[in-house]
Parts: C-alpha cells; structure tokens; sequence
C-alpha cells in the first residue's frame, strides 16, 4: 500500500504532461487547417488574377461596365454577363425568401406533428436534386408554361403601358432571365427554408408560450419573438441562399437564353450569366485575351460573393451592437 502512494503523484505528473502535450498537438492541428483554408483561398485568388492579367491590362474597371462581347474583334466587356447574375439572384431571393419562411413558419408553428417529419425531409431532398435536372425541368416544361400563362397575358394587358410595357417586353418563349431566376428560386427554398426551421426550433419555448398566454397571435409570436431571437441565423439562410444562386451553372445555362447583349430590361429578354458565360465558352475559348477575359468573369464573380459574404458579416455585427445598446 504504501508503494501505491508513493508511485500515485509521478502517474498525475505523466499524465498532466501527457495532456498538456496532447493540447498543443490538437491546437497546432486546428491552427493548420485554419491557415491551409486561407491559403487555398489566396492561392485562388492569385490564380484568378494571374489568369485574367491580360484581360485587366487590356481593360481595365471598364471591363465591368462594357456590354461588348465579341470574341472575333477581340472586345470584352463583362456588363451583361454581371447584369444577368444579379438580375437572376435579386428575383430568385424575391420569390425564396418568403416562401422559404413561409414553409419554416409552418413546419414549426402550424404542421400537425405527423407531417413535420415527411414534410421536412421533401423539402430538403429538394436540395439533392442535380442542377442539370432543374435546367432541362425548367427548359423542357416550365418554359412553355410561362410563355403560355404568364409572358403572353402579361404582354396582352401591360404591353402599351410606359415602364411597365418595357419589363415585359420581348419574346415571349418561356426563357430568360425571369424563367431562370424562378428555376433559381426554387433551387435555393430548401436551403433557406431548413435554416430558417432550426433556428426557429432554437427559440425557448418558454419565451413562446409566454407570448402566447398573453394572447399573441401566432403572426405576433413569429415576428416580436421569434425573428428578433433568431435574426442572425435567419440572415445567415438568406446568405447561404444568396450564395447558392450566385454561383449557379447548369440550371441557368439551360434556361437564361445564353445572350450576350442585353437589348431591353424586360425580364422576358434572354440574357446570360457569369457562370453560364464560363460554361458555354471556357472550353472553346482561345488562349489570350479571351481567356483571359473569361477569367476576368470568374474574378469578378470572386469578388461579387465576397463582398456578399462581408456585408452580411457587417450586418450581422451592426445587428448585435443595436441589440447590445438596447441592452
């Protein structure tokens, strides 16, 4: 017995050691990866930069505000391009937005306890749908329908009206940049819509049911309870969507149009994207300037989802100091 006490204070020390060592072996790891992800990311960066070099030699900012794309006269311009990959996400964040907080709402307020599980899970095996399955979903039996039942008697009653004439002007066959931001729409309500039911669900149920026994509507519970609570998270959905739609190929590419001018601001008008841009062209494209200039979309695009990402961190931050102060 006496053996087993004298031995027991050197085993604590080994094993304090032993922890210790461990700890700085699992923080180095950690910092690693941390500083290999930030790598990449400025590796890309470069790349992209190296890459489209001649491109900005050649052209400059102007590059973003020229609608020119003419690959035979060696001039680029990146406008509509921009313009479409704006226009397509602003319509598709339009029309996700509510639905998706709709269907939240539902799943965790209203939905009988039998159909949250089913429910929930259709929506989110939306996600795992291919974006080619959209694109040729949205080409082959959407676009019809909108031609049929939207372009046409939208045209019909609102073609001989100032302003109004000129968003729905155009060819009215089904594509476009309102066809594909309504295929985007769709393909980014799962997402939102699952991140807004998780951080609803995170809401205490106490603050709820308090809400509730003085008599708040569930609409009242829902946005003096439970959206001021989960604002952050909400916000970070909204983002995650927003990112989902920027960055969108093959969906878009099947049902934008693939036009590189842009003669009207009618939603009906085919356009084209960044990213269908790169995926019709990349492989045929020469090497040189427009290469290069294709590069210089993708760059554009780089900096068009960071400047996404940092607004909405600078949204969030501004968030917690107002709540902070009102604290």
């Amino acid at each position: 017995m006496p053996s087993v006490e004298r031995h027991q204070p050197a085993r604590s020390a080994n094993t304090g050691a032993a922890g210790a060592v461990a700890d700085r072996i699992f923080a180095g790891i950690t910092c690693a990866a941390a500083l290999l992800a930030l790598g990449l990311l400025g590796a890309i960066m470069l790349t992209l930069v190296a890459g489209a070099w001649p491109a900005i030699r050649a052209f400059g900012l102007g590059f973003v505000a020229s609608a020119v794309w003419d690959p035979a006269q060696q001039q680029f311009g990146g406008l509509v391009m921009i313009y479409g990959t704006l226009a397509t996400s602003l319509i598709a964040l339009l029309i996700a937005v509510p639905v998706s907080f709709g269907i939240a709402l539902f799943l965790t307020e209203l939905s009988p306890t039998w159909l949250k599980r089913p429910l929930g899970t259709a929506i989110e095996l939306l996600a795992a749908i291919p974006s080619i399955v959209y694109g040729m979903w949205g080409l082959l039996v959407f676009a019809p329908i909108l031609s049929s039942y939207v372009q046409q008697p939208l045209q019909r009653s609102l073609g001989d009206v100032p302003l109004l004439g000129a968003l729905v002007s155009g060819p009215p066959v089904g594509i476009g940049i309102l066809s594909a931001g309504i295929i985007l729409s769709i393909m980014v309500i799962p997402f939102i819509a699952s991140v807004m039911r998780d951080v609803f669900e995170l809401t205490p149920k106490l603050l709820k049911e308090s809400a509730y026994g003085l008599g708040a509507t569930t609409w009242e519970v829902m946005s003096q309870v439970v959206l001021p609570y989960t604002r952050s998270g909400v916000i970070g959905g909204i983002m995650l969507g927003l990112g989902r739609a920027l960055g969108e190929t093959m969906a878009v590419t099947f049902v934008i149009g693939n036009m590189n001018q842009l003669k009207s601001p009618s939603m009906f008008e085919a356009a084209n994207s960044i990213t269908s841009t790169l995926a019709n062209e990349f492989a045929e494209a020469s090497p040189g300037l427009h290469q290069a200039s294709l590069i210089y979309l993708g760059l554009v695009l780089f900096f068009i989802t960071f400047v996404v990402l940092a607004g909405s961190r600078l949204m969030l931050a501004r968030l917690a100091r107002s709540e902070g102060a009102r604290t």
